[in-house]
């Protein structure tokens, strides 16, 4: 389970400002056909935007497109203005998730919700984890049987089990720590934690990086990565990524 939301973008004036250094190293600035809409006094062009009339936005033009498609495909020696376009996102995903993405530390920033500091701040629910793989059956090739000393009593989990069992646990020992703040509790519930547990952080990346995940992990064996990819698509501007990670426009 992954969640993509509060996504905030480049402004326009950002726009500007990274389409005039892309243009610098040829001193092209007068080719530049990109301009500001402000909807108040009416769009310097016939805009193509939906919510053109709401909100005041970049209109990026065809030479400033072709040039940026251009550097794009180019490499990344040549595509530096991809480093300067931000994107910020909360992002809520599994613990597990989340060791792969540690992968992109270099033009990222993320805060994160705490477990070392926030563990016991609340109830352990099911929905606190990504289980939607988990099987619930308890057909022969699903259950896992267990059998105690004198081979007499006999206890079925399916994999759901076994984690709404570990959530009892955890809940348990979350209780006995605010009862008594002995941090021998604190530790059962650190080390007990399934990587499942889903973590939110807000975000902040770049173009640049958006294409090294783009072309890395679209065909990804984790569903999370494929609805990554898929929200990476939706973005503005989306051609500059795809070119950049070495993929026709979809």
């Amino acid at each position: 389970m992954i969640k993509l939301e509060h996504v905030v973008m480049e402004s326009p004036e950002q726009m500007e400002f990274i389409i005039e250094g892309m243009r610098n190293p040829m001193n092209s600035w007068d080719k530049s056909d990109s301009d500001i809409c402000h909807p108040l006094n009416g769009c310097y062009y016939n805009c193509d935007k939906v919510d053109c009339t709401v909100e005041k936005h970049l209109k990026l033009g065809a030479n400033d497109r072709s040039l940026m498609l251009r550097l794009s495909l180019a490499g990344t020696d040549h595509r530096k203005y991809m480093r300067m376009m931000p994107v910020c996102v909360r992002i809520t995903a599994p613990l597990y998730w989340w060791k792969e993405f540690d992968t992109y530390k270099v033009g990222t920033v993320a805060n994160s919700c705490s477990t070392m500091h926030k563990i016991q701040a609340k109830e352990f629910t099911l929905s606190d984890f990504s289980y939607e793989h988990l099987m619930c059956d308890f057909s022969l090739e699903n259950e896992l049987t267990y059998w105690n000393n004198d081979d007499e009593d006999v206890l079925c989990f399916t994999s759901k089990s076994l984690l709404e069992n570990t959530i009892a646990v955890l809940n348990h020992h979350r209780m006995k720590y605010l009862e008594t703040n002995d941090k021998r509790y604190w530790w059962q519930m650190i080390q007990l934690l399934p990587s499942s547990y889903n973590q939110t952080r807000n975000v902040m990346m770049n173009y640049e990086v958006l294409a090294n995940i783009y072309k890395s992990r679209r065909n990804h064996k984790l569903d999370e990565w494929i609805t990554f990819c898929d929200w990476i698509e939706g973005l503005p501007y989306r051609e500059i990524i795809l070119t950049a990670a070495g993929v026709k426009e979809v």
